[in-house]
């Protein structure tokens, strides 16, 4: 039964939920996790009954947009499950409230989920691919093998899934191939974002401070190819976009760093335990596996505790590069947060 829809101390509609259904992942990428991980026991984690129950709660109270992250999503054991039943919650279906189901994914296991992944309404995913290159691709993963993600993004055109590529600008890593990925993905048909690398969690020698590419920076590189016109694409992320004028892509920029996407947010994150985070760059956070356990026949209480947290989303992170002691940083992986 939909409820009043959720609207935050600064009026702005929560229509969009990013929910990560595991910290665990089959790689183990430099700017996301660290390289010898202690993953949660499986009793922390939201059931899929849970997760259905909670993200049912969210469609209720207005949300329109549901994302599913991870670590890895699709290396948790019969996660499809949860898929056919938020598929069950999009607009076509008796009771939907959802306009679109996605997935942001390393792109490991589409070739064997892709047609499912479509079966249950999924229209496009997000693949993370900051490289074409073998070598550097085995080093930022330290696990992944290139050619078994390009075969899954292979597998999710050939389910019909729009394919959009997202590239963590790094520098010394991939500086050298912002044009060259840009020319592959355009020759592909998909979209392409580039992310500034973002001050989560301890991961151990490696220093994002060091990685720290300015998007402002990559678009300069693009700028000098090709011609590019801001255009007014919102994909109810906080994305930017141009076209390209000589090809017709889109090319995307995501800069929380070097400009603050804060103004029009419209979205929070939920892990896998259960955690409530309203803004990715701050750690308030609300405990939703709590009443959802407590109270396992009634949402009232969910949906009363939701309410609460987003009455205290603030109005913009704390990232900042600048304060170089502790550069803005959140302690928590970005694997716990979703991605």
């Amino acid at each position: 039964m939909p409820c009043a829809p959720l609207i935050d101390p600064f009026a702005r509609p929560i229509t969009y939920l990013r929910v990560s259904v595991t910290d665990r992942c089959d790689f183990r990428c430099v700017y996301c996790m660290a390289e010898e991980m202690t993953f949660l026991p499986k009793a922390d984690l939201l059931s899929h009954e849970e997760l259905t129950r909670m993200c049912g709660a969210f469609v209720d109270l207005g949300v329109k947009k549901l994302r599913i992250t991870g670590g890895e999503p699709l290396v948790r054991r019969d996660i499809m499950t949860f898929f056919e039943a938020m598929g069950r919650r999009l607009g076509a279906h008796p009771g939907g409230g959802l306009d679109e189901l996605t997935l942001t994914t390393n792109g490991s296991q589409l070739r064997r989920f892709a047609k499912q992944l479509a079966d249950c309404g999924v229209k496009r995913v997000n693949v993370s691919l900051d490289t074409l290159d073998d070598a550097k691709f085995a080093a930022i993963t330290r696990r992944g093998r290139l050619a078994q993600v390009l075969d899954g993004i292979d597998a999710a055109q050939e389910a019909g899934l729009r394919v959009k590529i997202n590239v963590v600008a790094l520098k010394g890593a991939n500086d050298d191939e912002i044009i060259p990925l840009a020319e592959w993905c355009g020759s592909r048909g998909m979209d392409l974002t580039f992310i500034e690398v973002m001050p989560m969690g301890d991961l151990g020698n490696e220093d994002r401070l060091d990685q720290f590419l300015p998007v402002s920076e990559v678009r300069e590189t693009l700028a000098a190819r090709w011609r590019l016109t801001d255009i007014p694409l919102r994909t109810g992320g906080p994305a930017r976009y141009v076209r390209v004028e000589e090809t017709g892509q889109r090319i995307g920029f995501i800069t929380p760093l070097t400009h603050n996407f804060c103004e029009g947010c419209n979205r929070v994150r939920v892990t896998c335990t259960g955690t409530l985070y309203m803004c990715l760059g701050q750690n308030d956070q609300a405990d939703l596996r709590a009443p959802l356990r407590e109270h396992p026949t009634d949402d009232a209480p969910l949906i009363a505790e939701i309410r609460r947290a987003i009455a205290r989303k603030p109005k913009g992170h704390d990232f900042d590069y600048s304060r170089r002691e502790d550069f803005g940083a959140v302690a928590r992986h970005m694997s716990v947060t979703g991605g």
